[in-house]
């Protein structure tokens, strides 16, 4: 630190603080304290004894400076939640927020915190958890994003063009898909800031030389070389997998659909960074038959593992609804309409199905408006969406251990898990529901 002395004082909004430095140093160089702080600054040495004058709310202040000196999140009752959640922002301590508020996830501790209305007409079709805490929900052609204070932020707009999937690359920014066209212009994917919901750019899809149109579908990112990679659909020869350079938006790469295989209509994407290879998932009811393959884009001849139910017998009940890789297990997990799961060996293509009827959650008729089970791996826990129910499974043989459950909106048509919260997004009422690991009280 290029501080001379320990004790530093602020002034902020006229009431007089004073800490340490060795305080200070604990929210990190990335915050505003390690900006004005840091030796690289090259402060005048007389300038330690300085009084340094912020003009924001002292209040806030002072409840986040007791963060820093204790690890502990005490909020008087006089200062509202998305208050100190601005105020954290501006100092650049929203993590530190965050982990005071949380506790390490875990989906057998989560509890309901809220149930958000939407702000569309309409019910949403997706949700995706952004890696701060806060989330996004697509209605059709709109988008409305929330941070981790659940405050609403601009929509995104994309003139009638209906949402396929959406895809944080941070917490500043979201590509999302769509059909046919982005806008007016030809492109099926655009890059949006999430603040203000103001479109970067546009994601072409190109061949022979000649932008095409395209519908994008699934998305999923390699975040280690920012990557970006769709499920497109075009009108021509386009059908397949394209790659871009996110900051860029350039397209890189293109993995063409090869025969009797589905990559162009593709429900899900998954990037496999063990493996360096991308899991591609066409599942029912969108296609007679399901199609999982892993792609390694350095041999562009070959899928190293695939597996299709082509050949089953009809009316099989155990049709493949979602999908997802587990490295750590070597498996890939599938979930059919009873939320019975399936495993498969990643090291044999092709391999047998292993199906395991874990909860029957389905009891009785079918709802009028069915919605098909979702998977999602965090945390060594696996997660499975039925009618308005969530399961959690743990251990090595996945076992049934709880039920996150709001029978408040309907089925559950989508979840996701991010920035140590669930959110699950109602079918019926146009709601969706924060689940969060809370910390026990101070006293």
């Amino acid at each position: 630190m290029g501080v001379q002395k320990d004790r530093v004082k602020f002034n902020v909004g006229g009431r007089r603080f004073e800490t340490t430095a060795t305080t200070l140093a604990i929210a990190g160089r990335n915050s505003l304290f390690g900006a004005m702080f840091d030796e690289n600054w090259d402060l005048d040495p007389t300038a330690a004894a300085d009084e340094h004058f912020i003009d924001r709310n002292p209040d806030c202040f002072a409840v986040l400076l007791d963060l820093l000196r204790t690890g502990e999140l005490y909020t008087p009752p006089n200062i509202p939640e998305r208050l100190l959640h601005r105020e954290a922002l501006f100092y650049g301590l929203s993590d530190h927020l965050r982990a005071a508020k949380w506790g390490p996830f875990d989906g057998n501790t989560l509890r309901l915190s809220r149930s958000i209305p939407g702000r569309a007409p309409g019910d949403g079709t997706a949700i995706r958890a952004g890696p701060d805490g806060g989330c996004c929900v697509a209605h059709g052609s709109m988008v409305h994003v929330y941070d981790w204070a659940m405050e609403e932020h601009p929509p995104m707009n994309l003139d009638y063009q209906r949402v396929n999937d959406a895809v944080w690359v941070d917490s500043n920014s979201i590509v999302l898909s769509a059909c046919e066209r982005l806008g007016r212009d030809d492109g099926g994917m655009g890059l949006f800031n999430a603040s203000t919901g103001e479109l970067k750019h546009k994601f072409h899809v190109s061949h022979d030389d000649q932008v095409k149109s395209f519908t994008g579908g699934a998305l999923s990112l390699n975040y280690s070389d920012y990557r970006l990679f769709a499920s497109c659909r075009g009108r021509s020869n386009e059908y397949g997998v394209g790659v871009w350079d996110q900051v860029t938006g350039k397209q890189v790469d293109f993995f063409y659909e090869p025969p009797g295989w589905s990559l162009g209509e593709a429900d899900k994407l998954q990037w496999l960074h063990g493996a360096n290879c991308l899991m591609v998932a066409t599942l029912f009811p969108r296609k007679d038959n399901c199609y999982i393959s892993l792609l390694d884009f350095r041999d562009k001849e070959r899928m190293v593992w695939a597996w299709s139910d082509a050949g089953a017998p009809v009316g099989d009940e155990r049709r493949v609804r979602d999908a997802i890789a587990m490295e750590e297990c070597g498996s890939i997990c599938v979930v059919n309409e009873f939320e019975d799961l399936g495993f498969m060996d990643l090291r044999r293509s092709g391999g047998v199905m292993r199906w395991r009827s874990r909860s029957r959650l389905m009891k009785g008729k079918m709802p009028d408006e069915p919605c098909y089970p979702k998977l999602a791996l965090h945390q060594g826990q696996l997660f499975s969406s039925m009618n308005d129910t969530i399961s959690v499974f743990c251990g090595p043989d996945w076992v049934l251990t709880s039920r996150l459950r709001n029978g408040y909106g309907g089925s559950i048509c989508d979840f996701s898990i991010g920035g140590d919260r669930l959110f699950a997004l109602h079918s019926e009422e146009n709601v969706f529901d924060v689940w969060e690991t809370r910390l026990p009280p101070i006293m």
